[in-house]
């Protein structure tokens, strides 16, 4: 019964890697969010997907890219958290 939606989310998942997965997520997340309005929880998600995409192995992600996109948001996340109002 449920073999039908598994292999449709299988089929579209195929076409992509994991650092393009991590991305969608790290947007779909950040526009979740957005109805906070809080900086600090956009630093803990920068420090989070940092850490994500810089933990993940190489042969995972298929390209260099995106461990620096883990480095930038690394370096990102406590300028913004410090910038934060209480």
């Amino acid at each position: 019964m449920l073999t039908l939606p598994l292999q449709v989310v299988d089929n579209f998942l195929l076409q992509y890697n994991v650092g393009q997965a991590l991305l969608a997520i790290f947007i779909l997340s950040a526009l979740a969010a957005l109805p906070l309005k809080s900086q600090r929880v956009y630093a803990m998600q920068f420090l989070g997907f940092g850490l994500l995409f810089l933990l993940t192995p190489q042969s995972m992600l298929e390209a260099t890219h995106w461990k620096f996109l883990g480095i930038a948001l690394l370096v990102l996340a406590p300028m913004v958290y410090i910038t934060a109002k209480r």
